[in-house]
């Protein structure tokens, strides 16, 4: 049995979008779990469309998600050489040919074809045959080198998610591995790159199952032993489109700067085409454990965004507090907060970790621990029901029950409910008025909580200013 090696191979002309980067995390998962390589390859043969920003997206998408590879990144615009080197081994074995059709020609074959109702396909007139007379290359025409495909039978393989697939050979083209050019082809570059690699997995989308009896002919022509294939299906939106950038994808990044955890964005995305039972939450460590093939679906995922915030508001309140916090920091600077002027972070997340989904709506929510929030007390418009005259009037007497309370969360409870009953108000609505006043806010975490971690001095001092105000 050979090591299992894997490998993902995304093309650098755009970020990547969840869809995209699941089709690294099963890969990645699957040579975990056997204790073998991940190879991360970057395909940018087509010069035109790559980009280095695109190449920086996928190296950041894998590392904030932690998926790591033994090798790579290979670039296939580095191994130009080598292609070459195989197509002339090809052209030398009799397993490629050069084709001299133009595309005038090529064009008028596909019209006489389509007007005679017939599938359009090259007609192999440069292909060398036993007894077959070429005619001599027309000068000034640099040629491509075709695929000698097989012909008659057919190409199968047992897909480790869609089953046993079969396509006749007869379907399939003499397709070109090398343009006029010299510029190696997609699904060449692949096998080549394949065997190479000794990948054994290939874990992939299943927009590529037409192109797999292609390469599976030409690994068979280069002596080579096909790798097990999996075609994952497509991920579609919440209307049921294929998830891309034309129907609302975001980038892998914009969930990092959104706060979502990478451990929850791993373990949504595993969901999204594979289970373990009913587990729905788990870890990165349990996800590889349990991984295989076989619980791969050959249903189509549903991306839910809904599902996704869950999943990551599960994972927060799992965090402990101090990584939790930790991690919290860059959001509260990132909102232009002092994070020295306000109680540490692993304090502020454990106040609202159980009410928050994501790291920048948290950071958002907490700042009024860390800058002073607007005074409420004089806002007509916001605060207009929770400042009435007889909360008003209770204000005072609220100031200097907490100028001499004990500073804990009961001990400051217990001061606004005295103070509530003592002026005639429900504690309800002497709480709200504090909450307004202290943080600018009309809904916080339970105000005792809030107030006993904001600190007495704080505290004390945006009653008096509201009260001023």
């Amino acid at each position: 049995m050979h090591p299992v090696r894997t490998r993902f191979a995304p093309s650098p002309t755009g970020y990547l979008h969840l869809g995209n980067i699941r089709s690294a995390l099963y890969p990645w998962a699957y040579a975990r779990k056997h204790g073998g390589a991940f190879v991360l390859r970057i395909e940018d043969t087509d010069a035109e469309r790559s980009t280095q920003e695109a190449v920086q997206a996928i190296l950041d998408s894998m590392a904030w998600l932690g998926l790591d590879y033994e090798e790579g990144p290979v670039y296939q615009s580095q191994r130009m050489d080598r292609y070459a080197e195989v197509v002339a081994a090809m052209l030398a074995g009799g397993t490629a040919y050069h084709c001299y059709a133009t595309a005038d020609e090529l064009d008028a074959l596909r019209a006489a074809q389509l007007a005679r109702g017939e599938k359009p396909r090259y007609d192999r007139r440069w292909r060398p045959e036993p007894g077959k007379i070429l005619p001599a290359p027309p000068a000034g025409i640099p040629p491509v080198v075709r695929f000698r495909n097989p012909l008659g039978g057919v190409v199968e393989w047992q897909d480790a998610v869609k089953g046993r697939i079969e396509i006749g050979n007869d379907e399939l083209d003499d397709l070109i591995i090398a343009r006029s050019d010299g510029a190696p082809t997609y699904n060449f570059c692949v096998v080549v790159d394949d065997m190479d690699m000794r990948i054994t997995h290939v874990i992939r989308g299943d927009d590529h199952v037409n192109n797999t009896p292609r390469q599976i002919n030409m690994i068979r022509a280069l002596g080579g032993t096909e790798p097990v294939y999996a075609h994952l299906p497509t991920v579609l939106t919440p209307e049921g489109d294929k998830l891309s950038k034309r129907h609302g994808a975001r980038g892998v990044l914009q969930y990092r700067d959104d706060g979502y955890l990478p451990e929850a964005v791993v373990n949504y995305l595993a969901r999204l085409g594979w289970a373990h039972g009913d587990a729905e939450i788990f870890s990165r460590g349990e996800f590889v454990g349990w991984f295989d093939l076989a619980h791969l679906s050959s249903a189509p995922g549903r991306f839910d965004p809904e599902k996704l915030k869950w999943v990551n508001h599960e994972h927060i309140k799992r965090l402990p507090a101090d990584e939790l916090g930790l991690q919290l920091i860059p959001f509260l600077e990132s909102a232009g907060l002092d994070v020295g002027a306000g109680p540490a972070p692993a304090s502020v997340a454990e106040l609202f970790r159980d009410r928050i989904a994501t790291l920048a709506e948290m950071a958002d929510a907490a700042h009024y621990f860390y800058a002073e929030p607007t005074h409420a007390i004089n806002d007509p418009t916001k605060f207009a029901g929770v400042m009435t005259d007889p909360v008003r009037s209770a204000l005072p007497e609220l100031l200097a029950a907490l100028e001499s309370a004990e500073w804990s969360r009961e001990a400051i409870g217990a001061a606004i409910k005295l103070v509530a009953a003592k002026c005639g108000l429900k504690t309800s609505q002497l709480m709200m008025a504090a909450r307004a006043v202290v943080t600018g806010e009309l809904q916080t975490p339970p105000i005792d909580a809030v107030l006993a971690l904001l600190g007495r001095q704080l505290t004390i001092d945006r009653l008096r200013r509201g009260l001023a105000g």
